[in-house]
């Protein structure tokens, strides 16, 4: 999938989480933090580079974070609806 494709769902959970009315504020807020994710990720592969010769630790660590995000986004559960809560 391309990078794209991740919005919508990501903009719907956004607004299913914290309701409509917040959403926009909330995916901002994840795309801010996916962004400098990405820069700290780039400049730390550019350290190792500098550091090893090669980024295969660079990529190592990278598939290691993603297994470890990928095992903890399998804990998550939907919270339980509140009685009288408006979205």
């Amino acid at each position: 999938l391309d990078y794209i494709a991740t919005v919508p769902p990501t903009i719907m959970l956004c607004a299913d989480l914290f309701g409509r009315r917040n959403a926009g504020v909330v995916y901002g807020w994840v795309f801010a933090a996916h962004q400098l994710g990405a820069a700290g990720a780039a400049w730390g592969a550019g350290l190792v580079r500098d550091a090893v010769g090669s980024y295969g630790w660079a990529f190592s660590s990278a598939g290691a974070v993603a297994i470890v995000a990928g095992l903890a986004a399998t804990m998550i559960r939907r919270p339980a609806p509140t009685l009288g809560a408006a979205t």
